[in-house]
């Protein structure tokens, strides 16, 4: 399709965005706007939201465990949530990770929490195809492109399940699954592993993660203020 058909989308960048490439060259195409987002890096529609990671990135959120919490709050805002990977850099190569985590890691987000994976190579194929998502969406099935505010919380039980699913690779799903089991959040946080192992979805590595999660004294970080 030629640029010019692509003028009156619209598509909204994530302030932290500003600074790529990315969004000069989107801004060169369609109607590019940018404001703070809550969740993503980029929406597409009322319904598709974006999280664009470069591989470095990619795998630095994977070690630092903020992917999944990110990737869950992606798809409680977000029908139809989107993982975009982006370079040229070799993804088992780039980091000293084992393919075999990294490949349990796409896993996880692919078919546990059912988000789609796509990769591009640079952002001038970020761009082509963040367009092509976006005319679809706007264009040919008319979506809105309102802007996503967090939801309303409308009850104490959406609030436990929300607290749940920021752990790490616990779904909505599993959150209703470990609530049934327990009754509370607070019973889950005082689980052990073997009685998180009797939950249908938790096995060894979850069970130890959680708690992992859970038990681990905070360190603060020394780039934090």
């Amino acid at each position: 399709m030629d640029d010019n058909g692509y003028e009156k989308i619209i598509i909204w960048a994530d302030k932290r965005e500003e600074q790529t490439e990315l969004v000069k060259i989107l801004q060169r195409k369609c109607d590019l706007r940018s404001k703070v987002l809550n969740v993503a890096d980029y929406q597409l529609s009322e319904r598709v939201g974006i999280e664009r990671k470069t591989v470095p990135d990619f795998l630095q959120s994977l070690i630092d465990g903020r992917l999944f919490a990110q990737l869950s709050s992606l798809k409680q805002m977000f029908s139809n949530p989107v993982l975009l990977i982006e370079g040229d850099e070799g993804i088992y190569s780039e980091r000293k990770i084992s393919e075999r985590a990294i490949n349990g890691a796409l896993s996880a987000i692919a078919v546990d929490m059912g988000i789609p994976v796509l990769w591009t190579k640079n952002q001038l194929e970020s761009s082509a195809l963040l367009l092509a998502i976006a005319h679809r969406e706007q264009v040919q099935l008319k979506k809105n492109i309102s802007i996503r505010v967090k939801p309303e919380l409308r009850s104490l039980n959406d609030e436990q399940e929300f607290l749940l699913a920021g752990l790490p690779k616990v779904s909505t799903v599993l959150a209703k699954r470990l609530l049934k089991e327990f009754g509370s959040p607070a019973a889950v946080f005082a689980a052990s592993e073997d009685e998180l192992k009797q939950v249908d979805g938790v096995g060894d590595v979850l069970a130890k993660r959680i708690r992992e999660v859970l038990a681990k004294k905070y360190e603060k970080s020394i780039l934090e203020d």
